[in-house]
């Protein structure tokens, strides 16, 4: 069996989708690796290699044969830097376009003498064009080298033609004693290399400051944490805590580690994680996560897990990897953007000797075919699909939803059938009493009732028996000894108690009665324990599995968004029936195997379904994995958490509708940004071909595509359902 390893590389240097392309293209054509993708919007590059043919060190050779620097990332959970990064080279391009711009402001007002002096603008331009405007250069050069081209190779090759072009007009007219000022266009290639750089840095921020959830994430740890040391508390670096370490955490500061509590209390916020909004309740003995923060009181607890150990570092690794990979509908961006650039390029040229031939003019050519360059950035077009997907993402794992890439949160979109497992998703998988019988003639009140019956049922370990004792225990009733405890596997317990005598609980036969058969239908479905006292008829339970308090108003809206929902559960159908009466669905299914459950999913498929399920035992892996997208639940089971397309960090069935919602969300921004992206290359290269756009406004608008885009992709965060 061949091996395979999986690496994550962050990738620097990459300025548009192209450059993400040529590193995908030149990884795939090696032997050894056998999957490779790179993501523009997060930087990053997935490869699965053949370890026995390579390691990582080969692969970040080659990605930087490519023109690219490549960092190889590691489990560890990333440390929150506080770099400020220089942009000098940005601020002094700015600073010389001002000049620029008041004089084209003055030409377009009909005043010529706001602009410099030929000799300045040449030495300006030269000073951006030979000196700012070298990372385009360098881009530039890599991306023909590795046999693609990309939005640098259009930048350098219009502004230079540009430059070149009014430098010679500029010595020309001089030497021959005539004013150059109305041959030169300096203005237009320095301006086009300061509005491309201001897009990219503002493209840029948006991307790691306001795009970027796992930041956001990141600032959840804190820097420092208070540990008791040598005797004393002490203020420490978290990356200097270890597990076993005694910590404390006062209200407003957050807590470092997944742990224990061991002294005080207070309330935690955890909806980082859970996406529950109510805070919790935590004293000796409750567990707490890393990131929660401390609303009132004070928490000292014990530290058990540590950086990506925790569960907050297992989700940012989660949403890492989901944000990195591709949903399927970003093929269409990544074919266009590969080819994108080469035939720009020729219309370019094409639309050079047609300007020159109609117009006579070599001037007016250049202009038109420039600004042709300029205008068709495929930036906008490469950042439509993952700019939307990292902000969705970031929505999601916000309301404690985790879908493990783009893929399924693509397919979750377009989800018109739910099926949901009945015991632990829409109920607790908890027994509860939901009712208690007592003839007219009983011997004992009600509460003695309860009391006595988990006097007897302390002794069993059966789920009935243990809600019981629960039941007694929360209406604070005394639990005492029993004697000559006697159990009958099967059937029920029997003991003796002092000053009442035998009582009995367990089945009806076992008790020697049976419930009227008149009783309200809870009692048709419910599991029943009855109660004697020495022959005598005591009462008896019914038990149900509890609903859970949100699972109706979950179905409700998704109902609302025309979504069908439907039940199958391996418990009896006259419960299962009982359970969909309660929430308003129409269609269930009862006694259903493992294996009846993915027939019955496969039925719905080929009827044309797109179906969700929705469970959290291993019963429910098969059908999880038949469905076209599969949710389960964080407290279930391993296999279920493996199988399925999502996670939901809450025992909450509104947190489906949620995911469902948010991924319709983002794929409707998807679209959006890919018809923007589109429609705009379709209407700016005619126009400036036609030389309705010059260089400058080419480029600002080249530039405000990319942050149209990532303005639109932003409003995912906010997003309302």
């Amino acid at each position: 069996m061949q091996q395979s390893k999986k690496i994550t590389l962050q990738i620097e240097g990459m300025t548009c989708q192209s450059c993400a392309n040529r590193i995908e293209k030149v990884l795939n054509k090696k032997a050894f690796v056998k999957e490779a993708s790179v993501n523009f919007a997060v930087e990053e590059a997935k490869v699965v290699f053949d370890p026995t043919q390579a390691n990582e060190a080969n692969i970040l050779e080659i990605i930087q044969k490519t023109g690219f620097k490549g960092i190889l990332k590691n489990d560890t959970l990333p440390v929150q830097k506080d770099e400020k990064k220089s942009h000098w080279r940005l601020w002094l391009l700015l600073l010389i376009n001002i000049p620029f711009l008041i004089g084209m402001v003055g030409m377009l007002m009909g005043n010529h003498n706001l602009m410099l002096p030929p000799i300045w603008q040449f030495v300006l331009a030269t000073i951006v064009q030979f000196g700012l405007s070298i990372p385009f250069y360098r881009a530039a050069i890599g991306s023909i080298r590795g046999g693609l081209a990309n939005m640098d190779v259009l930048v350098s090759s219009g502004t230079l033609t540009i430059y070149f072009y009014s430098a010679y007009m500029l010595f020309y007219h001089t030497s021959q004693g005539h004013n150059a000022l109305h041959h030169i266009y300096f203005e237009a290639a320095v301006m086009v290399i300061g509005f491309v750089s201001l897009g990219k840095f503002l493209e840029e921020r948006t991307k790691k400051h306001s795009l970027n959830s796992l930041e956001l994430l990141l600032r959840l740890t804190p820097k420092k944490v208070e540990i008791f040391r040598d005797e004393t508390w002490q203020n420490v670096p978290i990356n200097q805590i270890k597990v076993g370490d005694l910590l404390r955490a006062n209200q407003g500061e957050r807590i470092a580690a997944d742990g224990v509590v061991e002294q005080r209390k207070g309330w935690c916020d955890e909806s980082h994680l859970t996406g529950e909004s109510l805070p919790e309740m935590k004293q000796a003995g409750s567990a707490v996560l890393a990131g929660a923060i401390v609303t009132e009181g004070s928490l000292t607890y014990r530290a058990n897990q540590l950086g990506a150990q925790t569960l907050l570092g297992d989700m940012m690794k989660a949403l890492s990897e989901a944000q990195g990979t591709k949903a399927p509908i970003a093929r269409f961006a990544d074919k266009v953007a590969g080819i994108f650039v080469p035939v720009v390029l020729a219309i370019a040229l094409f639309t050079f000797v047609l300007t020159w031939w109609i117009s006579a003019e070599i001037k007016t050519a250049i202009i038109h075919s420039v600004a042709v360059l300029v205008i068709a950035c495929p930036c906008a077009l490469g950042l439509a699909t993952p700019a939307a997907i990292m902000a969705g993402m970031g929505k999601a794992v916000n309301r404690g939803i985790w879908f493990k890439d783009a893929a399924a949160m693509e397919q979750a979109a377009h989800i018109d059938t739910v099926v949901l497992d009945k015991t632990g998703t829409l109920t607790t998988g908890e027994l509860k009493i939901a009712a208690v019988w007592q003839p007219e003639s009983a011997v004992i009140s009600k509460e003695d009732l309860y009391q006595i019956s988990a006097t007897v049922e302390q002794y069993a370990t059966h789920p009935l028996a243990k809600a019981i004792v629960r039941e007694a225990l929360e209406k604070n009733l005394t639990i005492s000894t029993a004697l000559s405890v006697n159990t009958e596997i099967g059937a029920g317990i029997s003991a003796t108690l002092e000053g009442i005598g035998e009582v009995k609980v367990g089945s009806p036969e076992f008790c020697g009665f049976n419930v009227p058969v008149m009783l309200d239908q809870v009692w048709q479905i419910a599991s029943i324990v009855a109660v004697s006292v020495n022959g005598n008829i005591a009462g008896a339970f019914a038990l149900t599995d509890t609903l859970c308090e949100e699972s109706k108003i979950a179905i409700e809206r998704l109902k609302q968004h025309q979504i069908e929902v439907m039940i199958m559960s391996g418990d009896r159908q006259s419960v299962v029936d009982y359970v969909a009466q309660q929430l308003g669905i129409t269609q269930a299914w009862g006694k259903l195997s493992p294996r009846d459950k993915a027939t019955q999913i496969q039925t719905l498929q080929q009827q044309g379904k797109i179906v969700a399920m929705v469970g959290d035992g291993i019963n429910d892996a098969a059908a999880l994995a038949m469905a076209d997208v599969s949710f389960a639940m964080k407290s279930g089971s391993d296999v279920a958490l493996q199988t399925a397309s999502a996670t939901l960090m809450r025992h909450s069935v509104n947190q489906l509708a949620d995911g469902i919602l948010i991924a319709r969300a983002t794929l409707k921004n998807i679209k959006q940004n890919l018809f923007f992206a589109s429609v705009y290359n379709v209407l700016g290269i005619p126009l400036a071909a036609l030389g309705y756009l010059n260089p400058v406004i080419a480029g600002a608008a080249m530039a405000l595509s990319s942050i149209s885009v990532l303005t639109n992709a932003l409003r995912l965060k906010h997003l309302k359902y």
